[in-house]
């Protein structure tokens, strides 16, 4: 794929650490097409790239819209965004890429933790517009925290979304249970998006409410801290040219393979992106990834580099 140079047309402080930025095309130019669920990489000034996800209406071309938490636990990202980035800079990014696909369904629910609700107000837009039925849960800390809620209040469904608010009455806490609706129809599935916490936390509501694995998706934007205490030292080998290289403890392959001349694309270092997604050919993985499904990781074929490690000795990597 081909980067893309933009122009920050606005920049919106849309709740209390949350700002949105509008971007187009710095030749004037249509963006390329994206659909629901989709995401750009965002090469954030002062180095990193980012993953944010697109949440204004898939039918546009003439704009992106994103929106960016400010991170206290920031690795540069989030700051780089909020501190950095000012209405008529250009940013270099991704074309869009879509891990978090819609799939056709009698019924989908919608649940939003923070600013996980990005994706899923693109979601709600389509379904919006093609008739279909869903709704929306959007969990947020306090109305302040509530990115785009006049928005969504403003919007033609409106009547299908329920906010809750951990500082509100218990009454319009989210009753996860009921907004499952019950034991669900093999054609009914399940959108989640926001902190691994809630992520996991919908998801084993979910299963107790008989959704199958291939009724739930998910979108994390962020992955939990590691315990590391037990790592210990292995090797990776690289299949065209044998090729091994040693992976300390406090070292990820894809620096150790830097270290010795061997580049991987990277993206978001956190696992969660699938950038840096390498096949594996020999040995077993000990996988610490949010990207692949348990059922790609139980075929031991492939991993993530930049977070995941080895339970055996050597690694046989198809570079």
């Amino acid at each position: 794929m081909s980067d893309l140079v933009v122009t920050v047309l606005r920049k919106k402080q849309e709740a209390q650490d949350i700002a949105s930025f509008e971007l187009a095309r710095a030749d004037g130019g249509p963006l390329p097409a994206f659909s629901a669920g989709s995401h750009i990489d965002v090469h954030v000034p002062g180095g990193p790239v980012r993953q944010y996800s697109l949440c204004n209406d898939a039918g546009e071309q003439h704009r992106y819209r994103i929106a960016v938490l400010r991170d206290p636990a920031t690795r540069g990202g989030s700051a780089g965004m909020h501190d950095g980035v000012r209405e008529g800079d250009r940013l270099t990014i991704s074309e869009p890429r879509n891990h978090f696909p819609l799939v056709h369904a009698r019924r989908s629910v919608l649940l939003a933790g923070g600013i996980g609700v990005t994706p899923l107000l693109c979601m709600a837009q389509r379904l919006a517009a093609i008739g279909a039925d869903f709704t929306l849960h959007y969990c947020t800390r306090s109305a302040a925290r509530t990115a785009f809620r006049d928005e969504i209040l403003a919007s033609t469904f409106a009547g299908r979304v329920q906010f809750h608010f951990d500082d509100g009455e218990p009454a319009q806490k989210l009753d996860l249970a009921a907004a499952l609706g019950g034991h669900p129809a093999a054609d009914t599935h399940l959108y989640v998006c926001g902190p691994t916490g809630f992520i996991d936390f919908a998801v084993q509501g979910a299963r107790a409410a008989g959704f199958g694995s291939d009724q739930i998706h998910l979108e994390y934007f962020g992955a939990a801290p590691q315990d590391t205490r037990g790592d210990g030292t292995f090797e990776v080998k690289i299949a065209s040219s044998g090729q091994v290289v040693a992976v300390p403890a406090g070292q990820t392959v894809v620096q150790a393979l830097a270290a010795a001349g061997v580049e991987i694309l990277t993206s978001c270092e956190q696992g969660v992106c699938g950038t840096c997604l390498t096949r594996v050919l020999e040995g077993e993985c000990d996988h610490r990834d949010l990207y692949l499904t348990d059922e790609e990781k139980a075929r031991n074929d492939q991993f993530t580099p930049c977070c995941s490690r080895a339970k055996s000795p050597v690694l046989v990597l198809d570079l």
